[in-house]
């Protein structure tokens, strides 16, 4: 019984919050038409993101899961998180932890992410082969970064390239380069240190920490 009450708790407050939210996601929507849905939502997602405490979850939760191309509503969002690309899919219960940016992006399901975590759309947001031209005078390339099912990202990593399902990205890491499943990867560019699978190894290693 208890459980049922929560649950249905849960979800009057979800519904409380998609109501509290449907002025931000018309505001929304106008100014997509006029600016773009990119720059758009990242007005949107400034201004929610310092919304504080439980309210702010469930009002970007809420807000997200209309104006992304996927927002699970299990999913928490902590305070100061920014999305800047509509096109971001977020699966069921993840956890993206405060401050964090987010730009294309798959999180795939059970993903936790720690604070202040970048993962930018692809290595190549910007180009820079003309050495001619101001850098944000050249176009650059934005691909989909996935972040695979069950994998934890550390506090203060940049992700520019796929994580795979499983794995650990330790704390102030750089991804550049694609990581496989069920490994622990460190450094700044990261390298894998070990795999997930081995026996007997201790659960917790120095840099793995979030």
């Amino acid at each position: 019984m208890g459980r049922r009450l929560l649950a249905a708790a849960k979800d009057l407050a979800y519904w409380a919050a998609t109501l509290a939210v449907m002025p931000a996601l018309a505001s929304f929507l106008v100014r997509g038409w006029i600016v773009g849905p990119d720059r758009a939502l990242e007005g949107s997602s400034q201004m929610l993101s310092l919304v504080p405490g439980l309210l702010g979850q469930y009002l970007r939760r809420a807000f997200f899961a209309r104006a992304l191309d996927r927002c699970h509503p299990s999913v928490t969002i902590e305070f100061g998180v920014l999305f800047s690309k509509v096109g971001a899919r977020i699966d069921e219960q993840v956890y993206i932890g405060p401050r964090c940016h987010l730009g294309l992006v798959h999180i795939e399901a059970d993903v936790l992410i720690g604070p202040g975590v970048h993962v930018p759309s692809g290595r190549s947001t910007h180009g820079t082969a003309d050495p001619t031209r101001p850098i944000r005078e050249q176009a650059g390339t934005r691909t989909v970064v996935t972040i695979g099912r069950g994998s934890w990202i550390g506090s203060s990593a940049v992700v520019m390239a796929d994580v795979g399902r499983d794995t650990v990205v330790g704390a102030g890491s750089v991804v550049t380069h694609p990581l496989p499943d069920r490994v622990v990867a460190v450094g700044g560019a990261a390298r894998v240190i070990r795999s997930r699978d081995l026996v007997g190894q201790a659960s917790a290693q120095a840099g793995e920490g979030c």
